[in-house]
């Protein structure tokens, strides 16, 4: 579980400096650092929401370069994740938490270029970041307790799909749902972000996992990916089809981003002592259980966000990421399932394809 620790500017100087980070440094206005050879720009230019719609409210324009505060630092970005928070924001469902940018983009990978008082020592690393906001833009400001190191070799658009996913699937999956090795988990939307993280992190932890999806085709690709059984939800009744599975046993855990009516039908797929973990609710907010049901078979029902927890816990999240899955990244071992990339000036086609509901994994803007 996580637990607290020494200072996160301590502990992310550490874990970055442990991978390699230059140290050669040069002064930088403003009161932080750069390292040698950086030449940072005023302006950049980035992706703001023209006014709440569809994608084409996604627009190019100009924007100050920001600067790093106390234990802050900007990277260059060479790719940034899209994520289905962004379309909320886009469509005007999913404001911003208080201090963060207006600029969508909640995941990115780059280069270190310049840091406030006591993060200067990781300025020329190459890392993926978590972000609360400001990712579709050429430069970004992440805590750099939210920063993890990008192996030698390792492609950057792949490390830009990692930390949203990663963060949100370890965080709800490993530690609200604490599944362990040997469990049977069911995961909702297998073909996406999410739900192609969460088959990796299964088949690394010797954890059986069963996907629903929306076509045939999905269920197969799902099952590609490393699934072990994949539902097509439009022609199968996915509760049944997880009691057939599992020998009417039931599951351990249920991730689940759709709400609404899922939920019952969720808690109907756990066995004794399972655990129901809410992520979004893009089917609905609001559900109808029963109650004497959750009693008598000790039934969990939990659910959280990641966007607007404190800089502090998502460090500690990235600690545990280290310690856990990053063995597995730096072996090659843990790759995003990558679907399209496209130019930061093309995101609206970016989201557009996301709408659109066809895509397998993430898809990336690249810089």
């Amino acid at each position: 579980m996580l637990t607290l620790g020494v200072s996160l500017s301590i502990r992310a100087r550490k874990r970055l400096a442990d991978f390699g980070a230059p140290h050669h440094m040069a002064s930088f206005p403003g009161g932080s650092e750069m390292a040698d050879g950086f030449s940072i720009p005023g302006a950049m230019t980035a992706i703001g929401i023209a006014a709440p719609g569809g994608p084409e409210a996604l627009v190019p324009e100009r924007r100050p370069v920001p600067m790093p505060g106390e234990g802050e630092v900007l990277i260059k970005v060479a790719a940034a994740g899209v994520n289905r928070p962004d379309v909320l924001q886009r469509q005007g469902k999913y404001p911003p938490p208080p201090g963060a940018s207006d600029i969508p983009g909640l995941e990115v990978a780059g280069t270190i270029v310049a840091a406030g008082g006591g993060a200067d020592l990781l300025v020329g690393q190459k890392v993926c970041a978590l972000l609360a906001g400001g990712g579709y833009a050429e430069y970004a400001v992440a805590p750099a307790g939210q920063c993890l190191p990008v192996p030698d070799g390792y492609d950057l658009a792949e490390a830009a799909a990692l930390p949203e996913t990663l963060f949100t699937v370890w965080t709800n999956m490993f530690e609200r749902a604490y599944v362990a090795g040997g469990d049977t988990v069911l995961v909702h939307g297998g073909t996406s972000g999410i739900g192609t993280m969460a088959i990796s992190l299964c088949r690394l932890f010797n954890i059986r996992i069963i996907v629903t999806c929306g076509s045939a085709e999905k269920c197969a690709q799902a099952r590609e990916w490393g699934a072990d059984h994949a539902i097509d939800y439009k022609t199968q009744d996915y509760v049944a089809e997880v009691k057939r599975i599992t020998g009417g046993q039931g599951v351990q855990a249920v991730l689940d981003m759709v709400g609404g009516d899922y939920v019952p039908r969720n808690l109907e797929c756990l066995a004794e002592d399972g655990r129901h973990v809410s992520i979004a609710v893009l089917g609905g907010a609001k559900a109808s259980v029963f109650i004497p049901a959750i009693m008598q078979r000790r039934l969990t029902i939990t659910g959280s966000t990641l966007r607007a927890r404190s800089v502090g816990f998502k460090s500690l999240v990235a600690d545990e990421l280290i310690r856990n899955v990053w063995p597995f990244v730096g072996e090659g071992r843990l790759r995003p399932a990558m679907d399209r990339r496209f130019a930061l000036a093309d995101a609206a086609q970016a989201h557009a394809r996301m709408d659109a509901g066809a895509h397998f994994g993430k898809i990336v803007l690249t810089v």
